[in-house]
């Protein structure tokens, strides 16, 4: 499998991507990885690897692209500016079959933008999602959409969110049913801005998902849903605070075991299940979310994500790549369109309204 790789995107440059994406061929032997930023620098970074990491080198293949879309450029002017740029090099890989998947840890605004004219979108959807899992209670995890993409959006842009949320639950996860559900600030269904409210509704209406319902923000890490909606405001607002308070956590437990002699001691005994909390709560774990909606698949590692983080990244992207799920979703939706015609006596909210 070969990955496309923008090596330049992320908040500290090309050494996490190029030492993560090495580890990751080191695992897997499979993998062959294509780096795209400028030449030099990306050589450069090679000739630095840890030693563990060096017969990597043999699968990396160094692509020129000497523009890089920094963090502050407008998606407009990444979109008529930005063609030798690291990112838009990477994308043009993807869109034309040399590269089953793309990565990149930089702009998400012109990543979305560029994104959607390389490749374009399944099945009538406007514009991607970002979706990422999240850990919950007992080990679970739950899918949250959008996470940043979409900030004002309206109630079929919701149902769109939860058809592709059950999609990529069902055949990224394997979960035979997942349960559905809307992020609001509470159960009733007075409660929420009207595009919530007409979402709850429409989705009430649909078959084929197993809809939950409104849930509250404590209801996500209590397993209580599979795949929870939100508008891209606050769905990023949600895992942001989530990953800050994950790592608040493991900070207090380890200065707490580290005031005392006599806590210390207690804390050597209880090292192997403070590890395990750390692993288990590190957001790094998650990193990797999807585009969803595009006609290929193009992963968005964290911004500030270091090597092992990118690993994660590119984990994420051979998963998508082996449940083919832009082809799936595609067949899904336009199905679904098919059954829900008007001719049929009603139509599908999320894919044939309010665009």
């Amino acid at each position: 499998m070969r990955i496309a790789v923008d090596a330049m995107g992320g908040d500290k440059g090309p050494h996490a991507t190029v030492v993560g994406a090495a580890s990751a061929v080191i695992e897997d032997p499979n993998l062959e990885i294509q780096l795209f930023g400028p030449l030099q620098q990306l050589k450069d970074e090679i000739s630095r690897l840890p030693r563990p990491l060096v017969a990597a080198a043999s699968r990396m293949r160094l692509v020129d692209a000497p523009d890089v879309i920094v963090q502050s450029m407008r998606p407009s002017e990444a979109l008529r500016h930005a063609q030798n740029s690291s990112m838009a090099r990477m994308l043009e890989c993807v869109a034309c079959g040399d590269a089953a998947v793309g990565v990149s840890s930089g702009n998400t605004g012109a990543l979305m933008a560029l994104s959607r004219r390389a490749l374009g979108m399944v099945a009538g959807i406007p514009r991607p999602a970002i979706s990422t899992a999240i850990p919950t209670r007992n080990d679970g995890r739950c899918y949250l959409l959008d996470l940043g993409a979409n900030v004002d959006v309206s109630a079929a842009r919701l149902v769109d969110f939860a058809l592709m949320g059950d999609a990529m639950a069902r055949h990224v996860d394997g979960i035979a049913a997942p349960r559905i559900a809307l992020l609001n600030v509470g159960a009733e269904s007075t409660k929420g801005a009207a595009s919530v409210q007409q979402a709850d509704l429409e989705l009430r209406r649909l078959g084929g998902i197993n809809y939950c319902g409104f849930i509250e923000g404590d209801g996500i890490f209590a397993g209580e849903a599979d795949v929870v909606v939100c508008d891209g405001f606050v769905g990023n607002a949600v895992l942001k605070a989530s990953e800050g308070l994950a790592r608040m956590l493991v900070q207090r437990v380890q200065a707490t075991f580290e005031a005392h002699w006599s806590s210390r001691l207690v804390g050597l005994l209880a090292r192997p299940a403070l590890k395990r909390l750390k692993n288990e709560l590190d957001p790094v774990r998650y990193n990797g979310a999807s585009l969803l909606g595009l006609a290929g698949i193009i992963i968005k590692s964290h911004g500030s994500c270091d090597a092992a983080g990118f690993h994660y990244a590119l984990r994420r992207a051979v998963q998508e790549v082996s449940r083919d799920l832009p082809s799936r979703l595609e067949a899904e939706l336009v199905h679904r369109r098919s059954v829900s015609s008007p001719a049929g006596g009603h139509s599908l909210p999320g894919l044939a309204a309010d665009r």
